[in-house]
């Protein structure tokens, strides 16, 4: 079996649309891509080399595929990170029949939940998402992630598209690492943790059986 890591750049106020360039989502009419650009340092690109150390395979929403599709096939070969993408298998969530063309790329078409469930019972490297908001909100509601990676960047971005959606089910996690960037990006990762335990710092009021023992003890006293 193997884990689902949800991998994601997001503004404190948990939006992650366009973080890197202006064309790259303007849906809804968000006017802030590339929030990301200006942020970068070694300690985000250590943190962001780590990820894709061990194998691993994409789980890509499609339009995050295509953005993808048209930028890594063409970075050189000198580049790390483009060489282990242009390698990998992309499994790609899709309502299009339009092919895929990047090479090593397979289409999950239908009941996206149970082909994601399906491939997480098979043997296999990790599947881990970048970007991809629309398919994320997919496997919260399924609960088949196993791990987040958040670099969480220090401004707030009002309307756009949110890693925790409408439909987020409620529930506990558990930091597992933490570390800050020169330019203030919080670098998490975090595990469900079960259901949220409630509690109350609100005063007990004592119950009437107890203040009748407390009134006897006076008396008796």
């Amino acid at each position: 079996m193997r884990k689902v890591v949800a991998a994601a750049f997001v503004s404190l106020d948990g939006v992650m649309q366009a973080p890197g360039g202006p064309p790259e989502d303007p849906t809804g009419g968000f006017t802030l891509g590339g929030w990301t650009v200006n942020y970068w340092d070694e300690p985000m690109g250590q943190f962001m080399g780590g990820m894709f150390t061990d194998p691993f395979e994409l789980l890509l929403g499609r339009k995050t595929y295509e953005i993808f599709a048209a930028h890594w096939p063409f970075v050189g070969e000198d580049d790390p990170i483009g060489t282990v993408f242009n390698t990998v298998t992309k499994y790609v969530a899709t309502s299009s029949t339009a092919p895929l063309t990047w090479t090593n790329s397979v289409a999950l078409h239908g009941d996206v939940a149970a082909e994601v469930a399906r491939l997480k019972q098979e043997d296999g490297p990790t599947l881990l998402t970048q970007g991809s908001s629309g398919l994320l909100q997919t496997l919260l509601a399924h609960d088949l992630i196993d791990e987040f990676r958040l670099l969480t960047f220090p401004l707030v971005l009002g309307p756009g598209k949110r890693l925790f959606g409408k439909g987020t089910k409620p529930g506990a996690l558990k930091l597992t690492a933490n570390s800050v960037s020169t330019t203030g990006v919080i670098m998490s990762v975090y595990e469900p943790a079960g259901a949220i335990k409630t509690g109350t710092f609100e005063l007990a009021h004592p119950s009437e059986a107890e203040i009748a023992r407390r009134e006897r003890m006076k008396r008796e006293g």
